[in-house]
């Protein structure tokens, strides 16, 4: 096993210890100086354009721009002289530990696990830590031994490390890249909804594409050797993954004809809602009880779907009303219209309007046809305010919203029972009671 000794710490060794450390002193100030300065002013810069509102990074903006200075003044400084043991182990460990932190702010702001953090941010710092003082070599050959050989490759515990680190990396630049091109096709106003979200799916496909291939040789994977699996991956994707990638296609075809977007008002079967956004697998539709509805993007492109705002959201609502034969049904429509007109939500062009829609058994019918332009806001409450509107109107103007009435033909009546309706009726104080009992009584005993 190799040895390493450490030198004495001589007054040479003592003195370039000593402008080491001033530099690191100067070094951390001014990062400090630079983070507040412009820290606050990116922090903003990155709320401001944020897709997400969960996003946490720049909370983070701050830790990340003032470790980051740290580190790359540090690294300049290590490679700018050649150090002795003492004052290179000092500029190390400072640069490694805000390599570190600079990698732990960056990534919880990616909102990755903290445990996978902590762990990629330690071992980033013992390997730098390790390359500043020499022994980064000695690190990874125990590293290299730890493992077994397949063929012509070695397996070890370097390079399951090697394996994390790349994919973390990885993971944290297509989250960066995604994060660039959505704050930049929102900000382009020549796009509407559907082509931004098409412009998103397509980047970030084009980004997993690139990042598969960047890891390949990042890992040093010769990518021949997927030629073995290429055609069973291809009957897996045949078989296993067909629905999967139909889906895929078709949420593509939905946004790129644009006939469903998010926003629209759609009835798919029982679904009515609208849509909150179109995903890899399906489109996600909120109805108006908070109900959240996944509905493959397949079934959108096969199945008859209503589009309440394909070319228009204006919607048209109607409201059926009832009322007595024996009122007067121009007055009537008069105060439907006022009624409708009244509600905020409907609007005044196109204007509502009244139809008579027929005669019933025992009311008049009419329509009120009232249109709206926010169907995403739900159809039943406009109804509501307008009936709720006219019940008042039609009570105000006597005008009587007919009910079901029902004649009974009473055919065997018991004495004992009329006695009880007299009594009571003679309790009320009505004078006319005996002679309506006996009228009872003898219409009781003819039938």
């Amino acid at each position: 096993m190799a040895t390493y000794s450490i030198p004495p710490l001589g007054q040479h060794q003592l003195v370039e210890l000593g402008i080491a450390g001033a530099i690191i002193f100067a070094i951390l100030s001014i990062a400090v100086v630079v983070a507040r300065y412009f820290g606050p002013g990116l922090a903003q810069r990155l709320e401001d354009n944020a897709v997400d509102a969960r996003f946490p990074l720049a909370t983070r903006a701050v830790a990340i721009l003032r470790h980051l200075v740290a580190a790359l003044l540090l690294a300049a400084t290590l490679g700018f002289h050649d150090w002795t043991f003492y004052a290179q182990l000092a500029v190390g460990f400072t640069f490694a530990a805000a390599s570190a932190l600079f990698l732990k702010n960056l990534l919880i702001g990616l909102r990755i696990s903290f445990p996978i953090v902590l762990a990629v941010s330690l071992v980033v710092f013992v390997f730098i830590l390790s390359n500043a003082v020499g022994q980064l070599s000695s690190i990874t050959s125990a590293l290299d031994k730890a493992g077994f050989d397949i063929g012509n490759s070695r397996f070890s515990l370097l390079t399951i490390i090697k394996i994390v680190l790349a994919l973390v990396i990885l993971f944290a630049l297509i989250r960066l890249a995604n994060r660039g091109i959505k704050q930049m096709v929102r900000r382009n106003k020549a796009l509407d909804e559907a082509q931004k979200l098409l412009t998103e799916k397509l980047a970030a496909v084009a980004i997993l594409i690139a990042a598969f291939f960047v890891g390949i040789d990042m890992l040093g994977i010769d990518i021949t050797a997927f030629a073995v699996f290429s055609g069973a991956f291809g009957l897996a994707i045949g078989f296993g993954l067909q629905k999967t990638f139909g889906n895929l296609i078709a949420g593509i075809i939905l946004l790129m004809d644009r006939s469903i977007k998010p926003g629209d008002v759609i009835v798919v079967g029982e679904s009515f809602g609208w849509v909150n956004k179109i995903g890899v697998r399906a489109v996600s539709v909120i109805t108006r009880d908070g109900k959240e509805h996944l509905i493959p993007n397949e079934n959108l492109m096969t199945q008859e779907v209503e589009n309440w705002s394909y070319s228009s959201k204006n919607v048209r609502v109607h409201i059926p009303v009832g009322v007595s034969y024996r009122c007067d049904i121009h007055k009537a429509q008069e105060l439907m219209l006022q009624a409708a007109t009244d509600a905020k939500r409907v609007l005044n062009a196109p204007k509502p309007n009244v139809w008579m829609s027929g005669f019933g058994d025992s009311s008049v019918n009419f329509e009120i046809l009232a249109w709206i332009k926010d169907p995403q806001e739900g159809v039943g409450n406009v109804k509501s305010e307008v009936l709720n509107r006219l019940w008042d109107l039609f009570k105000e103007n006597d005008i009587e919203i007919p009910f079901p009435q029902r004649d009974i033909n009473v055919r065997t009546i018991d004495d004992e029972f009329v006695d009880k309706i007299a009594a009571r009726m003679l309790a009320r104080g009505d004078e006319a009671a005996q002679p309506k009992a006996a009228v009872t009584k003898a219409a009781a005993k003819k039938s």
